[in-house]
């Protein structure tokens, strides 16, 4: 079996740059994928809370990462007397209103927030702790795509053909997906199979982002229009 620990998505869909006191979050940019890969870099609370809105970012877990790294941002320009925590808490309550259906973000600010009004030594011990905690999450997520790719690799390994609709895969999540995790696993060991993308009609999500990022891992991917997908199934063309 491949080494799991090296397995990662084809590119970084959130990452951040730097140290606590000047560094930034830098986000790819998936309005514009496939035609071109971009970046948005976030200096501010204000941008990340852009780029999640507009999509940017997308992804409960993704954006819960990105929301993080928003605290720290956040703090950075927040004052340094008694007006730190009400500040942090404005803050926190905005970004939080980007996507309120995305549960990780809610808890990624509060968890984030929480150390810095743990911590002792002003803004700067705060704005460590805060960078600390942010990464922390960002490992986890990895993590835990992984774990959800070495559980699930048995399942892909009996499989010829797959059918995915949307997009749970690398670039809504901060390591290799949850849907498409054990896709990762299995293909790095040397499986082959076909994923059939459902485009995922109205944004496109199948065709746009779910093929563009499994091709970019070397995947054998076929895009399929929404309702071509029940005769597949009848076909017996996939088994997952």
């Amino acid at each position: 079996m491949a080494d799991g620990d090296r397995i990662k998505p084809p590119v970084a869909v959130v990452e951040w740059i730097g140290d606590a006191e000047g560094g930034l979050l830098r986000l790819l940019d998936q309005t514009r994928l496939p035609t071109e890969t971009a970046f948005v870099d976030c200096r501010d609370a204000e941008g990340v809370w852009n780029a999640i809105r507009r999509l940017v970012v997308r992804g409960a877990p993704a954006i819960g990462v990105a929301a993080g790294y928003g605290m720290v941002l956040a703090a950075r320009r927040a004052p340094e007397d008694k007006g730190f925590a009400s500040a942090l808490d404005g803050a926190g309550r905005r970004l939080k209103s980007s996507r309120p259906t995305a549960v990780n973000l809610s808890w990624a600010v509060d968890r984030v927030a929480g150390r810095a009004l743990e911590a002792d030594g002003g803004r700067g011990a705060a704005l460590e702790a805060m960078l600390v905690e942010a990464r922390a999450i960002h490992a986890e997520d990895e993590a835990l795509c992984l774990s959800i790719g070495r559980h699930a690799a048995p399942l892909v390994r009996r499989c010829t053909g797959i059918l995915t609709h949307c997009n749970a895969g690398a670039l809504a999540t901060a390591g290799i997906g949850t849907a498409t995790a054990g896709m990762y696993v299995a293909h790095a060991e040397g499986r082959r199979f076909t994923v059939y993308c459902d485009e995922t009609r109205p944004l496109l999500q199948g065709s746009r982002l779910t093929a563009w990022e499994l091709m970019q891992a070397g995947i054998d991917v076929v895009v399929i229009t929404d309702n071509m997908a029940g005769q597949l199934m009848k076909d017996k063309a996939v088994q997952m």
